[in-house]
């Protein structure tokens, strides 16, 4: 298949198991996104969590401005602000401040709010939380452009609300909506045309069977409205760990899988299924879209995604501990050298030159060895003509 530019970046929920100091965590978070810059990775996206244990960053704004500080060109997102927890003033006001100490670097992500816990603390029906996302969004949008906005709701009350700084990204900063199954991602999506996380791209029973129709709904809103979905909006999310060799993954990952598999049965009770006496590394890889394995086994996954979906603008790595620190770090470093060449033909002319010099090497090698022996020979004249013309000089001399 042929291959078009792909921005690579990661999906930071976090995901990080409940035995280990919750402070180094999140510092070695910030440590990791300086990785990420320093190796050329184009996005990271922040998630808002506030139960479970697990995913330990609950204002994904306050860890983007200190991460913003101590990066160069990696741009953020807020993946996602669950905006039926939120004001929309304050969503508003907050996204644009960091616009502002971004410089740009920061895209607007938002979703309905996945942790039923989160929801239930706060006394939220999760009936509720799509319809009140979609409600809150059209009013952020308003106080983006300027509009002062007077509206009332069962769950929050703005008079006369109008946010007092203008974005500095004009005319509002990017703007990204979750979509896991349900189409309300989707929907958003085309009627608003907004950049869409597919953050469920590599599940089994779930985000992978409705990657294209959930596409498809926001592409026939849009033509509805006469304009066409731009895929390079597109970004579809899952997790991957990568090593020299398939032998050498699958043992990093023994370090933190199963906790992570616990974590995800206890959201969602009876995911991954019943593992019996299979090894649970070939449990998960038998899905066909999770990479524990080389750099060519994540080029194939990418590509099965891409049959698919069709062309996307970007894959985020599901960030996760299933493997030591170090061993995680290696992991985004090998996607950096060897997955990202692939799909944005980074090698293209190089490898042309190379092919072209592998066809013609005798010919170029004849070419050469002839140029040298005409060489030796034209120097080879000149030095007998310098011989000749200096034994005649000597002759003349005692003559």
């Amino acid at each position: 298949m042929a291959s078009t530019s792909m921005k690579s970046g990661i999906f930071l929920a976090p995901l990080h198991p409940v035995d280990e100091n919750p402070h180094l965590l999140i510092h070695r978070d910030l440590e990791l996104m300086e990785w990420l810059d320093k190796l050329g990775y184009d996005e990271a996206w922040i998630g808002e969590h506030h139960s479970g244990g697990f995913e330990t960053i609950s204002s994904p704004e306050l860890f983007i401005a200190a991460a913003a500080e101590r990066t160069k060109t990696l741009r953020f997102g807020t993946g996602v602000i669950s905006l039926p927890y939120h004001s929309p003033l304050m969503v508003a006001n907050r996204i644009i401040q960091l616009d502002h100490q971004t410089r740009g670097r920061v895209t607007f992500g938002f979703g309905p709010g996945l942790l039923v816990q989160d929801a239930a603390m706060q006394g939220i029906d999760p009936n509720t939380q799509r319809d009140r996302m979609a409600q809150a969004l059209d009013v952020i949008l308003r106080l983006l452009d300027g509009e002062t906005v007077t509206e009332k709701t069962d769950w929050y009350n703005l008079v006369n609300a109008r946010v007092h700084l203008l974005p500095y990204t004009q005319p509002r900063p990017e703007i990204a909506v979750a979509s896991a199954a349900t189409p309300s991602g989707g929907r958003l999506a085309g009627k608003h045309d907004l950049t869409m996380l597919c953050v469920a791209a590599t599940s089994a029973t779930g985000g992978f069977n409705v990657l294209d129709v959930n596409w498809k709904v926001a592409c026939d809103i849009a033509a509805a409205d006469g304009r066409v979905m731009n895929r390079s909006k597109l970004r579809l999310m899952g997790p991957m760990h990568i090593a020299e060799t398939g032998e050498q993954a699958r043992e990093n990952v023994r370090f933190g899988l199963m906790k992570y598999i616990d974590y995800a049965r206890t959201v969602t009770p009876g995911r991954f299924g019943d593992f019996g006496s299979k090894d649970p590394v070939d449990v998960m890889l038998e899905s066909g879209h999770i990479v524990i394995g080389t750099p060519d086994d994540a080029i194939g996954v990418l590509e099965r995604l891409r049959a698919k979906q069709g062309t996307f603008g970007g894959f985020l790595h599901q960030a996760h501990d299933w493997a030591d620190w170090e061993q995680s770090k290696k992991s985004y470093e090998l996607y950096q050298r060897f997955v990202v060449p692939h799909f944005n033909r980074s090698n293209y002319t190089r490898d042309a030159s190379y092919d072209e010099l592998k066809d013609r090497s005798v010919e170029f090698s004849g070419a050469s060895h002839a140029a040298a022996q005409a060489t030796f020979a034209k120097y080879g004249k000149e030095d007998d003509a310098a011989a000749a013309g200096k034994q005649t000089g000597m002759i003349g001399a005692t003559g």
